[in-house]
């Protein structure tokens, strides 16, 4: 049944919901302990992962936190996470990586899903080899676009730095310059590539949730900050347990549940973000996060982005114990 309530519905709900899950926080109490804390600080995602955390808020109030806040940042930054700003962040896969071996303070803790960017470009482009002499546009070098893009090419042979002109242009989006026909090709996020679908504006050469290899490893990964991971082990997964099960709420009701955000003021379009929430695969229980991690620091230090060896940003910046105890306490 789909999920449709108004905005006062919507918020009454999660109050409903808190009051209700008095009884299962003092549950989880009995068998997680107490929490040391009942504030819980997330870093404000992109829209692929914005209905999870909301829908997540109910659970989080049943897991007895009561002052939960979001933080606006841009979602690909590492840098609130790592200052700790924020306790909390679904973190692009390669962005963590190399926010590890620049020995920022941030524990991996689960993957969350799969897919968030696609490579759209124009009609003289078909294929990511086709990128040789072609200009993208980036926000700015070093941008986790600019690196997954890097990373794409690489995989095809192409040498990045030498056979790809990079446009960018800090007071321009990439994807102006793309429908102004200024750039032949730019990676989009959320809503971007739902906007351009719309529009039927250029053609997608690689959509990272459904297109091999990228689409064997997780996109989004949960990070926390290492300090409040080390000190809070039960608000910890407690926070886990709730976006885990947000995660499987918006994977069996995409339209559902984007109608409910929209229709509680959380979000502007349930199209977008139902078409959002279709096209990425939840597959928290199904792959493996290690293999992600290790799969993207072999690519990066392959292609001179990072210096560390996977085994050590592994050894550094995880901690699966969490998700090992929830996928047994969640299970499907």
């Amino acid at each position: 049944m789909a999920l449709i309530q108004t905005r006062r519905g919507f918020l009454g709900g999660m109050a409903a919901a808190g009051a209700a899950g008095l009884l299962r926080a003092k549950r989880a109490e009995a068998a997680d302990g107490p929490l040391e804390t009942t504030t819980v600080r997330f870093q404000t995602p992109g829209l692929c992962v914005i209905p999870t955390l909301y829908i997540a808020e109910e659970r989080l109030r049943a897991e007895g936190f009561t002052d939960i806040r979001y933080v606006e940042a841009p979602p690909t930054a590492t840098e609130p996470l790592a200052h700790g700003e924020v306790d909390f962040s679904p973190a692009y896969a390669n962005q963590c990586v190399r926010a590890l071996d620049d020995g920022e303070p941030i524990t991996l803790l689960s993957g969350v899903m799969v897919g968030c960017f696609e490579l759209f470009a124009s009609n003289s482009v078909r294929t990511v080899a086709d990128l040789k002499g072609k200009t993208v546009g980036i926000q700015a070098l070093g941008s986790t676009p600019h690196v997954l893009v890097t990373l794409l090419a690489a995989e095809v042979g192409l040498d990045p730095a030498k056979d790809i002109h990079w446009i960018t242009d800090p007071k321009v989006k990439p994807i102006e310059l793309f429908e102004q026909g200024k750039i032949d090709a730019f990676l989009g996020f959320p809503p971007e590539p739902q906007d351009l679908r719309t529009r039927h504006i250029g053609h997608v050469i690689v959509n990272t949730a459904v297109d091999r290899p990228w689409s064997q490893y997780f996109c989004c990964m949960l990070a926390g900050n290492r300090d409040f991971v080390a000190t809070h082990p039960v608000a910890t997964k407690r926070v886990m347990r709730a976006i885990l099960a947000a995660t499987d709420l918006c994977a069996a009701d995409p339209a559902g549940i984007a109608r409910r955000l929209a229709e509680g003021g959380r979000v502007a379009r349930a199209d977008y973000v139902a078409q959002t929430l279709a096209d990425n695969n939840y597959k928290w229980r199904e792959l493996d996060p290690e293999d992600t991690i290790r799969w993207y620091a072999l690519r990066l230090r392959e292609s001179g982005l990072i210096k560390s060896t996977p085994q050590k940003i592994i050894a550094d910046g995880t901690n699966w114990r969490f998700l090992e105890e929830l996928k047994s306490e969640l299970k499907a």
